[in-house]
């Protein structure tokens, strides 16, 4: 079916693009509020059941350690299957894995509900990026991106505000069992949107004779391997958005219990405060994806030195909010971190869609996401929930712009590889589902 109002570059009209966007955003603002609730109700579980820091940091790690797991299978069903399909089953799975986890009786069993959770939000990411990349044209593909992961800040700050509130006055249970009810009905939302036809698996062999027909052939495993490995670019940009995340995940777990304990902010307001830093993060990923967009047009590999210079921003802010300063400084600092830290997930997000096939993009991110969550968001946590049981909260802090450095390096080394790799891209024209 026609779409006699889509402008160029678009895959549908503006006006049910939004519509779309709408819901993605929505989606993957409720997976955040899922995701980062518990965060906020550490100290009524370390009083009920007696958990340690490290305890505390498995219930995020165990999210991500289940997104390592499954996102890559789940990642082909994406690409092979249906994007609506795949997005709307994973949705539903995570709201009731977070509604189950209100009636835990023990940590095992809260364990347990946390893990499901991280099944069910295995595939959105890969999904949510293939269908972004799909409606929107190349040109403002970074910019669209950032505004789309606003929604990770958004919902992270809502699900710490409201889950301390809520546990506050009515218990943990209730936090868990709340927040749970809107993405459901989100995701049932989705199974009715348009999709595109799957894109076939296919590239094109070249002739000496500019003039001669072009022929497609079915791509080798060797073929799809090539999609990844031969690509320095997309290699790099995996491991620095790995060394960003590692830092933006023990952020969200741990910068509640450092105002409790370092600054004795109440419980209920230790949330607000940290998810203050957060929300600055929304105005970060939607600004990044507009300097990148802006700046591409006259240096092609913009979308991998802007997340350099942004990376390296943040770790000198980090250096200094948790090294140097206290008090009202520490925490102007702090804010200003939240826009620079996640102005690199627009860029990093559309090169894992730029340099490889069309019908390889959601498993293009989901390797992004397997990287990124086995050594960044699973590791961050616990890494600094052991340093904090062995030492305090402080010093975790102070050794975490580390994980910065590293990631700006990636992103650097990655910018010279960028145009290289982007040339060697099939081009694919996609259709739309009728």
């Amino acid at each position: 079916m026609k779409n006699k109002a889509k402008p160029e570059g678009y895959l549908f009209s503006k006006g049910y693009t939004n519509y779309i966007f709408i819901l993605l955003f929505l989606l993957y603002m409720f997976d955040y509020i899922d995701r980062m609730v518990i965060t906020s109700l550490f100290p009524f579980l370390k009083a009920d059941w007696n958990l340690t820091d490290t305890q505390c940091g498995m219930l995020v790690s165990s999210v991500y350690w289940s997104i390592v797991l499954f996102t890559f299978p789940i990642s082909i069903l994406v690409d092979r299957w249906s994007r609506r399909k795949t997005i709307g089953i994973m949705a539903i799975v995570w709201s009731i894995a977070t509604a189950m986890g209100a009636f835990s009786r023990s940590f095992r069993q809260l364990f347990i509900t946390r893990s499901i959770v991280g099944v069910g939000e295995a595939g959105y990411a890969p999904g949510g990026s293939a269908m972004m990349s799909a409606i929107y044209p190349q040109e403002k593909r970074a910019l669209m991106m950032g505004l789309w992961n606003a929604s990770i800040p958004l919902g992270s700050a809502i699900g710490v505000a409201i889950g301390g509130l809520i546990a506050t006055y009515w218990g943990w249970r209730h936090a868990l069992g709340i927040v749970a009810i809107p993405g459901m009905v989100i995701a049932i939302l989705f199974f009715f949107v348009k999709d595109y036809k799957t894109v076939g698996l296919e590239k094109t062999l070249s002739k000496e004779d500019k003039k001669a027909e072009r022929k497609k052939v079915r791509m080798s495993i060797r073929d799809m391997l090539s999609e990844f490995i031969s690509k320095p670019s997309l290699i790099f940009t995996y491991f620095g958005m790995a060394g960003v995340v590692f830092t933006t995940t023990s952020l969200l777990t741990w910068l509640p219990t450092y105002f409790y304990r370092v600054q004795g902010v109440l419980e209920k307001n230790a949330g607000m405060k940290a998810s203050a830093v957060m929300l600055f993060a929304i105005i970060g990923a939607p600004l990044g994806g507009y300097i990148t967009d802006r700046w591409r047009k006259k240096r092609i590999n913009a979308r991998l030195i802007v997340p350099t210079l942004t990376s390296l921003l943040s770790a000198i802010l980090m250096f200094l909010a948790f090294s140097v300063f206290d008090g009202q400084m520490q925490y102007l600092v702090l804010l200003s971190m939240g826009i620079s830290i996640t102005a690199f997930i627009a860029a990093t997000a559309a090169v894992t869609q730029d340099v490889v096939h069309a019908g390889m993009r959601a498993i293009s991110y989901a390797v992004a996401v397997v990287i990124q969550n086995l050594l960044g968001a699973s590791l961050g946590p616990i890494v600094m929930g052991a340093i904090s049981d062995a030492t305090n909260i402080q010093t975790a802090f102070a050794y975490l712009p580390l994980s910065l450095l590293f990631a700006s390096a990636m992103f650097f080394a990655g910018s010279f590889y960028y145009e290289k790799d982007l040339k060697k891209v099939e081009t694919v024209t996609l259709e739309i589902v009728d």
